[in-house]
């Protein structure tokens, strides 16, 4: 501080009061020349305008002697010190300092503060020799402000009503352990509405946007980035299938060279044999001069076999990355196709399809939000003598189906006799097609018709999470092949520990799914359970999805007899049930 500002009481009113009365109004007591006076009055005027504001005790008389001079100031800014959310206690939850504070000096400050309330008073505010506390009831909870004495009261209770609307924007109930889990957010949203102690001209919608940061930018690298990766993901099953391609060419070459060689064509089965390999294999380096060609259809196949190797060494990659692979037909593999494919039906000349779909959303707490089936009954004709045709439908639904015929179906002898015939008895069914002569519909939300329900239930535990997943089988008249159910897994902590199981299990680490496979779920086999451990959290296992086929009908609607329309004389049929899945979803 100056040594000529450091001058107090009437002696430095006295001198300012002076100063001032010289400069504006030309007075000088001391008769000194004004050429040299009044140059060294501007400098001491300068001064204390400089230094005014260090002078909080001197305010008030400078500001006087300025006003006796006809000379006004401008009035001190409004300085926040700390914002905080404390107890009714003073124990600090958050505090956010704007000025340069110890920690020890604000919980100093904050408790005090409890001491210094009267209860008995509605005010919002209390001062102290140095401070002024001003605060709001938040519950139990206070939100309090430090300012200096001489920021604006007005000023200060605005700036507290925005931090206590910012609190609720992040916490969803004002208590300790809440606003201590929002810590961070706070702190960044009051950094928003003051800076250096100053308040910001801001408002909620403000602050909430400055903190989401949301940007169009990132935005844009993500879905570019997201687009980079199903494109490489497409071009690597491209070029799988364009090696898998190659390699079945070059077996089919292998097998075909020795039969030329033995029909005396050595020359056809080179030239074979060099387009094929020109088709596999590029030079990395083009050669001044190529060898000639000769008749080695052995050799070459060898060679064919050696890049053969190398594709089951790339295929073999793509598997234990998770890519299902489809190998050729050979041996082994033909089998276990064929095992996949269902039998073959034997159809006679009148042949029925009953499909039935199954749509089903259930909720991870029980609860079933829906449940639809949709069927149909599908007729195909392939003997002109078996087209003026009549079936006799036997329906044994108890659940509520709702049923429709095809337009061109007498509607009234369905309803009366549950029979399906065409309305003009003389015209016959269309021949090798397709015609849906049937259709039915259920919709419900009772949980005691869910064909197959699956319980999931994920516990924490200190190295992640505990998951144990349940099924059971409540229509006991369904037989269900080939059950899979499928529980996501959470990314990048690799592969989860199986405990007890029922079944077979594999784990797509490409996909982050554990699917658990059964291949009957019947009367027998009704129940089952999984145990699995994995790092995560219990919403990283949901929806879980499930998918069966089954021979059996839902509904329990048959076709038992076909007969001609004229003389009712029975005609052979064959029928074909299946029951799948759509969607079905444990969410």
């Amino acid at each position: 501080m100056s040594p000529l500002l450091a001058d107090s009481g009437t002696c430095g009113n006295e001198l300012f009061a002076k100063c001032a009365r010289s400069l504006v109004c030309g007075d000088d007591d001391d008769g000194d020349d004004d050429d040299v006076v009044r140059p060294r009055l501007a400098g001491l005027w300068a001064s204390l305008l400089t230094f005014s504001e260090e002078l909080h005790t001197s305010v008030g008389p400078i500001t006087q002697g300025v006003a006796h001079a006809s000379v006004c100031s401008a009035p001190p800014l409004q300085v926040l010190l700390a914002a905080a959310v404390c107890t009714k206690a003073g124990k600090a939850i958050v505090s956010r300092q704007f000025v340069e504070m110890t920690r020890t000096r604000v919980e100093g400050l904050l408790a005090a503060f409890p001491k210094l309330m009267n209860t008995g008073k509605q005010h919002t505010f209390v001062e102290t020799e140095s401070v002024r506390y001003v605060y709001q009831p938040l519950e139990k909870l206070y939100m309090v402000l430090v300012t200096t004495k001489n920021s604006n009261i007005l000023e200060d209770l605005e700036t507290l009503r925005l931090f206590s609307r910012v609190i609720p924007e992040y916490c969803r109930v004002l208590e300790e352990g809440e606003i201590s889990e929002h810590c961070f957010d706070l702190i960044f949203a009051f950094d928003e509405i003051v800076a250096l102690g100053y308040r910001e001209n801001v408002n909620l919608a403000q602050i909430r946007t400055f903190t989401e940061m949301d940007s169009h930018e990132e935005k844009v690298f993500r879905a570019i980035r997201e687009t980079q990766e199903i494109e490489a993901k497409a071009e690597m099953r491209r070029k799988a299938k364009e090696l898998q391609q190659a390699r079945r060419d070059a077996e089919r070459a292998g097998k075909k060279m020795p039969g030329f060689g033995g029909f005396g064509s050595s020359g056809i089965s080179s030239s074979s044999a060099t387009v094929v390999q020109d088709s596999l294999i590029e030079p990395e380096k083009p050669k001044p001069a190529p060898a000639p060609i000769r008749p080695s259809g052995p050799s070459k196949a060898l060679k064919l076999g050696a890049k053969g190797k190398e594709v089951d060494d790339f295929v073999d990659k793509l598997k234990s990355e998770g890519e299902n692979i489809i190998l050729p037909s050979m041996g082994k593999r033909a089998s276990e196709v064929s095992k996949s494919l269902p039998a073959p039906v034997n159809t006679e000349s009148v042949h029925m399809r009953v499909e039935e779909k199954i749509t089903l959303t259930c909720g991870r707490d029980g609860g079933l939000q829906n449940m639809e089936i949709l069927g149909m009954i599908t007729l195909r004709v392939s003997e002109e003598k078996s087209g003026r045709i009549r079936m006799l439908v036997s329906n044994n639904d108890k659940k509520g189906v709702q049923l429709q015929t095809h337009p061109n179906v007498d509607k009234k002898l369905f309803t009366s006799d549950s029979i399906i015939g065409l309305k003009n008895p003389d015209k016959s069914f269309p021949l090798n097609n397709d015609v849906g002569v049937l259709k039915w519909r259920l919709q419900t939300t009772d949980e005691s018709l869910i064909p197959l329900t699956i319980n999931c239930w994920p516990s924490e535990s200190g190295s992640g999470c505990d998951v144990n997943i349940e099924y059971e089988l409540q229509e006991e008249s369904l037989e269900l092949n080939d059950v899979v159910i499928s529980i996501p897994m959470p990314s990048g902590v690799g592969a989860p520990v199986i405990g007890d199981l029922d079944g077979e299990y594999r784990h797509d680490s490409r996909r982050n799914v554990l699917e658990w496979c059964l291949p009957v779920v019947d009367v027998k086999n009704k129940t089952g359970s999984l145990e699995l451990s994995i790092a995560g959290q219990p919403n990283d296992f949901f929806p879980v999805s499930v998918s069966f086929v089954s021979k059996g009908s839902y509904c329990d609607i048959q076709v038992v007899k076909v007969f001609q329309v004229d003389g009712d004389s029975p005609v052979r049929f064959s029928t074909e049930t299946s029951l799948v899945t759509d969607k079905y979803e444990i969410l």
